[in-house]
């Protein structure tokens, strides 16, 4: 199976990555989104990239980064929360590079990343969360097929007050147990 499609492929994290790692771990910009509370030394990214190469059944996640005609690093794509026994996988994308925004990479990097799940890692459900107020998410993940089956309310404190916050799946209807 590639990880690959058009211009867009998906690939693991390697050591080199460590300073765009860095600078994309500690945009303040994103920290709501990823609930990150403070930033990350190099120290703490570099022993996660240690065991960066660790089977998903182990690690329970998977970041991978999206590249532009397999050399340009634009941003990162997260299965976190991984459950073989359900078999469901949080889905969480960063499209960092502000001048790669709105070109359709994060559609192609997603729906690589679901034939990924579904067919190699026999995924029955994805599922995303996103505040209310990110319509650009919203739209990206809608236009992949995700459904909006609830909303938490209050859900994330930000510095502009309480954020409700949207469950999103997307179920592999393919994929039956029997």
């Amino acid at each position: 199976m590639s990880l690959k499609s058009g211009n867009i492929s998906l690939r693991a994290i390697e050591p080199s990555d460590i300073n765009i790692l860095f600078s994309w771990e500690n945009d303040t910009q994103y920290w709501v989104l990823s609930n990150t509370m403070a930033p990350y030394s190099k120290h703490v990214l570099n022993k996660y990239l240690d065991n960066a190469h660790l089977d998903i059944y182990e690690a329970k996640q998977l970041r991978m980064v999206i590249e532009v005609d397999g050399i340009k690093p634009i941003g990162l794509l997260d299965l976190f929360e991984f459950d073989p026994f359900h078999m469901r996988a949080g889905v969480g994308i960063l499209i960092a590079d502000n001048n790669e925004q709105g070109k359709g990479y994060a559609t192609e990097a997603l729906k690589i990343l679901i034939d990924y799940s579904f067919a190699h890692l026999q995924l029955k459900q994805l599922f995303c969360n996103i505040t209310t107020d990110n319509e650009i998410s919203i739209k990206l993940f809608e236009k992949v097929g995700f459904t909006c089956v609830g909303t938490k309310k209050s859900w994330l404190k930000t510095y502009e007050g309480w954020k409700d916050e949207n469950l999103y799946q997307l179920i592999n209807t393919k994929f039956e147990i029997e």
